[in-house]
């Protein structure tokens, strides 16, 4: 019984001999049909030294805030000197203890896989691979070859391992590691991922910061501090306690910072794109540019894979302060459209539209989770397609635009809501300018000769060619008795004068005023266009309103100021362009004088009145006749800032004043005028003085109104003056004894 047991015994000792032989053998097999690339060319030591992860190209604006990221992969390459230590013990401690002691691969990690994974099935027994193969794998991905998959990869990933090894060093090893690594959501490398969940650069990050991204490699989405961050903030304690037990800090350390909360600042650009309609903007203007080097030079670069960094002309403050005032005025405007479309059942008109357009079914009251954007932010609610539908195409929308006359920099572009919600840029959409257009055709009147003295008519007439047409004044008013001055009547945007003034210079001068604005090329000319029939761009109008701003010179808007490689190697810088001469000096000084009456005395006045702005200001409101666009131009010297608000489509409107320029568009720039008084450094740079020749406010002595016939031939005759409002050259003239006072007694007291 005993022999039997014995020969059983081993038999059995054979068959496993033969077994693990067999096995040793199929490896050895199976390692050298990879070694020599029967499963795929490896990469050689050449092939390994000429290794670059792709970098995100990286857009900053003119105050040096990170904006934007163009990539294939979201991944920002760092230095070594820039990983703080406290993050690669981190590293260490968690994830390759013996990294500095192995050649790529860890036989002591086999083992312990081998006996505890594979044997015991003790699934907490931790990988096998070390970080050099985890790089091979981040590198080079793995590939499907069925069942033999895992094998295949392990082989492929050891074979290259060792290769690697022997080409960097360590601390070049780890770099590597930690530039490519994936952290979850779209982010790769630890400086894209510091700046995602820290929203800060990697040498900046705290050890518990560091702790919290090296425990996110174990598994992206379970252990991601802003998705799982109980699952985050537990891992995070394992590492610190890792890092202690490797003596990398002390014990109470280790228990302080166990205590922390889970701090994030998180911060996606993609999600949140504060400049999105910008940045989309830099991006095919920056493709222009490369596409130009490369026929210069015949290098080529990719701009989501080559590192690149563009610094744009945008002033981040000013874009925050914009973004705030165009959210908050909106929140409160889009209360009072709803309650207005609400009293014209405007909604039961659109749904009979609506469905008989798009066949939809307004029946269907399934409803399913959308996100959804309103002025609030960004939430999923339940909705019927219809009800999402009615969502967006009621909501209000706001574009702005800020420049600078003097270069024609862009220092804020918003381009609607949210941009990716919301992706259609109506800073470039062509809708009706309304009043905003009447400062061209004033302008272009003071180049035929015409003077703001000029008289014009105040009534309802019969215009040849066009009998069935019948404009208003706004305010439905007429003074058929007397004439207006055009200064006046532009101060008030006074309708019928302005047609009077459009026939006397004629359909050609205007014309040709709108062909040196690039405004767009088909424009029928009819005495309609004197009131803003015409559809213009933000874009167009503020660029235009520059000339006036900037002595009749008219520059165009510029995004980028400096392009340079991933090695800091300036590709592109912008050099100082000649801008376009439209109007005279005179000309400008005039209208800025004139456009200055709007804020002062005119359809503006509200922000001085009701806002309390102090700056020096010249502007022009604009509305739309059935108030479905809203304008508001403004500018100094040094800025000119638009804003555009309305739906989407102009059949929703307001029906009463709340739609009116300077109801709906004037208060958000009040707002972010009001923003750049309060800041000193934005106000010293901004809201600089015309500084205009005295003698360019003398229009301001001639009455606005001037009786005509008998009685104002008369009046004329005998020498009675016509009642005339405070002027502005009266109030300069003030002004001037005040700062003349003030200097006096600044001289007076002088230590």
């Amino acid at each position: 019984m005993r022999f039997k047991k014995i020969k059983l015994l081993k038999i059995v000792l054979k068959s496993i001999v033969a077994l693990i032989s067999s096995i040793i053998l199929s490896i050895a097999i199976l390692f050298l049909l990879v070694y020599f690339g029967l499963f795929g060319q490896l990469p050689d030591k050449s092939a390994l030294l000429e290794i670059r992860n792709e970098q995100a190209s990286l857009v900053y604006s003119a105050d040096n805030v990170l904006i934007g990221k163009y990539f294939a992969e979201n991944r920002t390459n760092i230095k070594w000197y820039e990983i703080p230590e406290h993050l690669k013990k981190a590293l260490i401690a968690t994830e390759d203890k013996r990294f500095f002691s192995h050649k790529g691969y860890d036989t002591r990690s086999y083992l312990r896989v081998f006996v505890k994974s594979i044997l015991l099935g003790d699934k907490s027994g931790g990988g096998g691979s070390t970080l050099t193969q985890q790089l091979i794998k981040n590198l080079y991905g793995r590939s499907n070859y069925g069942f033999l998959s895992l094998p295949i990869n392990k082989i492929k990933e050891l074979i290259i391992a060792t290769r690697i090894e022997a080409v960097y060093n360590k601390e070049e090893l780890l770099l590597l590691y930690l530039n490519s690594v994936p952290f979850g959501e779209d982010v790769f490398g630890i400086e894209s991922a510091s700046r995602r969940y820290f929203n800060k650069s990697a040498r900046e990050l705290k050890i518990e910061e560091s702790a919290v991204l090296v425990g996110l490699l174990k598994a992206n989405t379970y252990f991601n501090p802003k998705l799982n961050p109980v699952n985050s903030l537990a891992r995070r304690n394992i590492v610190l306690n890792l890092m202690k037990n490797a003596n990398y800090i002390s014990p109470s350390l280790t228990d302080s910072l166990q205590n922390l909360p889970l701090m994030l600042d998180y911060e996606n650009l993609d999600l949140e794109a504060p400049a999105g309609y910008f940045i989309y903007q830099v991006r095919n203007k920056s493709q222009d540019l490369l596409d130009s080097i490369q026929t210069k030079t015949g290098k080529k670069y990719d701009i989501e894979k080559d590192g690149l960094k563009i610094y744009t002309t945008l002033n981040m403050k000013l874009q925050e302060i914009s973004i705030n005032a165009s959210k908050r005025h909106l929140l409160k405007m889009q209360k009072q459209l709803d309650a207005e479309l609400k009293n014209h059942k405007f909604k039961q008109d659109w749904i009979r539209t609506i469905s008989a357009q798009q066949k939809i079914d307004v029946n269907d009251t399934a409803k399913q989770n959308i996100e959804l954007f309103d002025f609030a932010g960004l939430h999923t609610q339940k909705l019927t397609r219809l009800d999402s539908l009615w969502h967006y195409y009621k909501m209000l929308n706001a574009s702005i635009l800020i420049s600078s006359p003097k270069d024609g920099a862009v220092l804020c572009w918003i381009g609607g809501n949210h941009y990716r919600m919301l992706p259609f840029d109506m800073v470039l959409s062509h809708r009706q300018i309304a009043s905003a257009f009447k400062p061209i055709l004033y302008a272009t009147a003071l180049e035929t000769g015409i003077e703001p003295c000029e008289y014009l008519n105040n009534k309802q007439d019969e215009y040849e060619g066009y009998k069935d047409w019948e404009p208003q004044n706004a305010d439905n008013k007429t003074t058929p008795d007397s004439t207006v001055a055009f200064w006046y009547a532009l101060a008030h945007s006074m309708n019928l004068p302005t047609i009077d003034l459009y026939f006397k210079v004629g359909a050609e001068p205007i014309l040709k005023t709108c062909a040196k604005l690039h405004f767009k090329e088909d424009i029928s000319p009819n005495p309609a266009m004197a009131l803003g029939t015409l559809d213009v761009s933000l874009f167009e109008i503020v660029k235009a309103y520059g000339a006036f701003a900037n002595k009749g010179q008219m520059n165009e808007l510029v995004m980028i100021n400096k392009i340079s490689d991933a090695e800091g190697n300036v590709l592109y810088v912008r050099k100082k362009s000649s801008p376009e001469k439209i109007f005279s000096v005179e000309t400008s000084d005039k209208m800025t004088a004139l456009l200055q009456q709007v804020v002062e005395r005119g359809t503006a006045v509200k922000i001085r009145n009701r806002y309390g702005i102090k700056a020096e200001l010249a502007g022009k409101t604009g509305t739309a006749q059935n108030y479905s666009d809203a304008w508001f131009i403004s500018f100094t010297p040094d800025i000119v800032i638009g804003t555009w608000v309305g739906a989407s489509t102009s059949d929703v409107h307001f029906y009463s004043g709340n739609g009116a320029g300077s109801s709906l568009a004037l208060p958000i720039s009040a707002t972010i005028i009001n923003a750049i008084q309060n800041d000193s450094l934005l106000n010293k740079t901004y809201f600089t003085p015309f500084s205009l020749p005295e003698d360019t406010y003398s229009f301001l002595d001639c009455p606005p109104f001037r009786q005509i016939g008998i009685k104002g031939f008369l009046n004329r005759l005998f020498g009675k003056k016509e009642r005339i409002e405070a002027s502005a050259s009266e109030t300069k003239k003030n002004k001037t004894k005040k700062d003349e006072k003030k200097s006096f007694l600044k001289k007076l007291f002088k230590k």
